[in-house]
């Protein structure tokens, strides 16, 4: 072979090689931005299903919560007012009583009604949500509660506070059916790149995390996840048991 034919054959050859690596490479590429957008699909539907049964989730504690006020404290006032009305016919004296009575039932009526109206629910900042079921278990004595907010408050996506929030109640939840606790602590730490929640309360506390998955904790862990934030659930047994969720703004 004389040096023109491998001149030639160079000359052939090296744009030949050119666009077979250029044909890989693009190839490569093709499949790894497709493989990206299906992952981001993919991340989007979870993220999306997730939301979704947060709010259904949060819909269906809000109607159990409804309902077993209207029937065991609402309708036991009522009852009561009945009762102490009728007393009152032969005792006027009991009339305070009575007006007392009812007073309280309005006044539990009202609070009620703010959750009966779901569009109401929708425009409730995070603090507002938080606050409204502290308020509720103080003032079904359910457990002594506080909630501090800390720092100046920043904005948090709609979807995201509906996911924050939907961990917390599954954490409340815990604490009022499980836990034995007589106090509840809620802390809201406002920063200028994080929000830190801090909640803890002083029940009989779980020794391994196993116990606890049976109510809740996968799905709090994935939902945290999900919106990019770091959770810790820490007990010590007959201590109590506390969490703690780091949600980034950047």
């Amino acid at each position: 072979m004389d040096e023109k034919e491998i001149i030639v054959i160079t000359a052939i050859a090296v744009p030949v090689t050119l666009v077979v690596i250029l044909i890989v490479l693009f190839s490569v590429f093709t499949r790894r931005k497709n493989r990206l957008l299906q992952e981001q699909e993919e991340a989007k539907k979870a993220y999306d299903r997730e939301l979704a049964e947060s709010q259904i989730e949060i819909r269906e504690q809000t109607l159990r919560n409804i309902s077993w006020e209207l029937h065991d404290n609402i309708g036991q006032l009522m009852t009561l007012a009945k009762i102490q009305a009728q007393m009152s016919i032969e005792n006027p004296e009991l009339m305070p009583e009575v007006c007392e009575t009812i007073g309280m039932g309005i006044k539990e009526l009202r609070a009620l009604s703010k959750l009966i109206n779901p569009e109401a629910l929708k425009s409730l900042s995070l603090e507002e949500a938080v606050s409204m079921e502290i308020e509720r278990f103080n003032r079904l004595k359910f457990i002594a509660a506080n909630l501090e907010i800390r720092g100046n408050v920043e904005f948090v996506e709609v979807n995201t506070q509906i996911i924050l929030f939907r961990i917390l109640q599954e954490f409340f939840s815990n604490t009022i059916k499980h836990s034995k606790a007589s106090s509840l602590n809620v802390v809201l730490d406002y920063s200028d790149e994080l929000l830190h929640i801090k909640a803890e309360d002083d029940g009989v506390g779980f020794e391994a995390e196993n116990e606890f998955m049976g109510i809740g904790l996968t799905n709090m862990k994935t939902r945290a996840k999900l919106i990019n934030s770091t959770l810790d659930i820490s007990s010590i047994k007959d201590k109590g048991t506390s969490l703690s969720l780091k949600y980034s703004f950047v």
